[in-house]
C-alpha cells in the first residue's frame, strides 16, 4: 500500500503497486488520476516521515538567471576570475563536466561558451534568508547547514498546520518557486542522514523519500563516499581495505569497524544500516569568520605574504568589531600553485578581536610555511567564536602607575572600588573555561520528540 500526493491539485489517494517506486530517475514519480500531473509522490511511509532536508538547486546561478532571463538557457558559472575557482554553476554548465571548487581555467576548457559572473554574496544571503523564513513559518526546528540548505524537524506540523510533513514540504517547494523564483529539492525521511541523501536523488526540483523499510536495501549498492563524514581520505582508506560500497559495511560487525577505524567506525556501522540519532539542532551561531584572497601571480616571499596577511587580518578585525564577536583560534589557510591546501591553526589564551593579536598569531603560523613553496591563495580567520564582552581581558601583570608620594592623599573609596573591578573582571568564569576547552554543543530546551536509536 502506497500513500500518494499530487503537488499540483493536492489530491491524496492510496495506490496498490506490485513493486515500490524507485528512489530516483524518471520512474520515481507517478501520474495523478485527477489533474494528470506526472510529479505525484508516493510512499508506504509517507504519513510517518518527519525529518526534511531542503537544498536550493544551483543557488547562486539560479538567482542570477532569475534576475537576467536572457541567461536562462546558457551555461552560467559563478566565481572563477583569472585564477580563482568555481563557486557554483548551473545545470547547463554541469552537462559539460563543470563542478563547484573546480579551477576556473579548467572550467573554461570544458565549457568555453560559459558566462562567468562574479558572486554577489549580499544578494545571495538576502534571498537565502527569505527561503529560511519560509521554512521557519512551518517549524521552529531548523538546522541551517549553509545559506542555501537546512534540515527541518516536522514532527509536530500535523498539530500546528493540520497537514502531514510531506504536504507541508510540497507547499513550501511551491511557495519558494512562486515568491523567490528558484527551485529547491526536498528530501524526506526518518533521520537526517537519509533526508540529506534523498534531497540529492532527483535534482533539480526533486522530492524524494526514504523509509525505514527499504533503507538498508537502498543503501547497499551505494558508494561509501555517500555517507556523511566520509571524505576523500577516508574513502581512500576504505578502498584500500577493499570496501567500496555501503553494503560491504553492513556485513561487518561494530567491534571490527571500531577497532579498525576508531570512533568513525561506530558511525559507519549505524549509518550503513540507515540509523542516525542526531537531532535537528536549532543552532544558528556562526562557527567561524575569515577572509581570503587569490593572487594574480604565485607568491613565495615572506615580505609579500606578510603584507597580504596584514590586509586580510585588518579586514577580519573590522568584521569582528562590527559583529561584536571574538575568536579563540586563529586559522591560516594557504593553497599552493599545485592546488594543495595547507590549514594551520593556533589556539589563543583568551578569545580576541584585537587586530595585533590576530596578526601576531597568523604571522607566526605563516613563517613556518615559508619553504620555497609558491602560493596562489592565502586566508586568515578565526574559529571558536564568543561574544565580544568575553574577549581580551585586562593584563593583570601589566605595569601600573607608581604610587603617590608620601603625604599625598590616599585613594578614595570610589577609586578603590574601581581598582577592585579592574582586578576582578578579567577572570573568566568556570563555565567560560569549560566551554572553550570542550567546545560543547549548545543546549536547547523544549526539543520536539524525534526518533532515536540505542547508541
Amino acid at each position: 500500500m502506497l500513500y500518494a500526493l499530487c503537488p499540483d491539485c493536492h489530491h491524496k489517494w492510496r495506490q496498490h503497486l506490485d513493486r515500490p517506486l524507485p528512489k530516483s530517475g524518471a520512474g520515481s514519480y507517478m501520474p495523478c488520476p485527477i489533474c494528470r500531473c506526472k510529479r505525484a509522490i508516493a510512499h508506504a511511509e509517507l504519513p510517518e516521515l518527519s525529518i526534511g532536508h531542503l537544498d536550493c538547486d544551483a543557488f547562486y546561478a539560479s538567482i542570477e538567471k532569475r534576475d537576467r532571463p536572457e541567461l536562462a538557457e546558457q551555461p552560467v558559472i559563478i566565481g572563477g576570475g583569472h585564477r580563482g575557482v568555481v563557486s557554483t554553476c548551473c545545470y547547463v554548465a554541469r552537462k559539460y563536466g563543470v563542478r563547484s571548487a573546480m579551477p576556473a581555467f579548467k572550467a573554461r576548457e570544458l565549457c568555453p561558451n560559459a558566462v562567468f559572473l562574479p558572486p554577489d554574496m549580499k544578494k545571495y544571503q538576502r534571498e537565502g534568508y527569505r527561503v529560511r523564513d519560509m521554512m521557519r513559518a512551518l517549524t521552529p526546528d531548523i538546522e541551517p547547514l549553509s545559506i542555501d540548505e537546512a534540515f527541518m524537524d516536522l514532527t509536530n506540523v500535523n498539530d500546528t498546520h493540520g497537514k502531514s510533513a510531506a504536504e507541508c514540504l510540497i507547499d513550501l517547494q511551491a511557495t519558494v518557486l512562486r515568491e523567490v523564483g528558484i527551485t529547491v529539492s526536498i528530501g524526506l525521511s526518518y533521520n537526517k542522514f537519509l533526508a540529506k541523501i534523498a534531497s540529492d536523488l532527483n535534482k533539480p526540483f526533486g522530492f524524494s523519500m526514504i523509509g525505514a523499510a527499504e533503507a538498508v536495501d537502498f543503501l547497499a549498492d551505494k558508494p561509501v563516499r555517500m555517507m556523511w563524514g566520509v571524505g576523500p581520505a577516508m574513502e581512500r582508506k576504505l578502498h584500500s581495505d577493499g570496501i567500496t560500497t555501503i553494503g560491504q559495511l553492513q556485513e561487518i560487525d561494530i567491534h571490527t569497524l571500531q577497532g579498525h577505524y576508531g570512533s568513525i567506525g561506530k558511525r559507519l556501522y549505524y549509518f550503513s544500516r540507515g540509523e542516525d540519532n542526531r537531532r535537528v539542532e536549532q543552532s544558528s551561531e556562526r562557527k567561524s569568520l575569515s577572509s581570503e584572497t587569490t593572487f594574480n601571480e604565485d607568491v613565495a616571499g615572506i615580505t609579500e605574504l606578510t603584507e597580504i596577511a596584514t590586509r586580510l587580518t585588518s579586514r577580519v578585525a573590522r568584521d569582528l568589531a562590527r559583529k561584536e564577536i571574538a575568536g579563540h583560534t586563529v586559522v591560516l589557510k594557504l593553497k599552493s600553485s599545485d592546488f594543495k591546501t595547507r590549514t594551520r591553526n593556533m589556539r589563543l589564551t583568551y578569545p580576541t578581536l584585537r587586530e595585533d593579536v590576530i596578526l601576531d598569531a597568523a604571522l607566526t603560523l605563516l613563517k613556518k610555511e615559508i619553504d620555497g613553496t609558491k602560493y596562489r591563495l592565502l586566508g586568515v580567520g578565526l574559529t571558536d567564536l564568543f561574544a565580544a564582552d568575553q574577549a581580551d581581558p585586562v593584563d593583570l601583570f601589566a605595569e601600573t602607575p607608581t604610587t603617590t608620594a608620601a603625604g599625598d592623599d590616599a585613594p578614595t573609596q570610589d577609586e578603590t572600588t574601581a581598582l577592585r573591578k579592574i582586578i576582578e573582571l578579567p577572570r573568566p568564569t568556570a563555565e567560560q573555561l569549560r566551554e572553550s576547552l570542550t567546545r560543547r554543543y549548545r543546549q536547547h530546551k523544549g526539543k520536539s520528540p524525534q526518533r532515536r536509536f540505542p547508541f
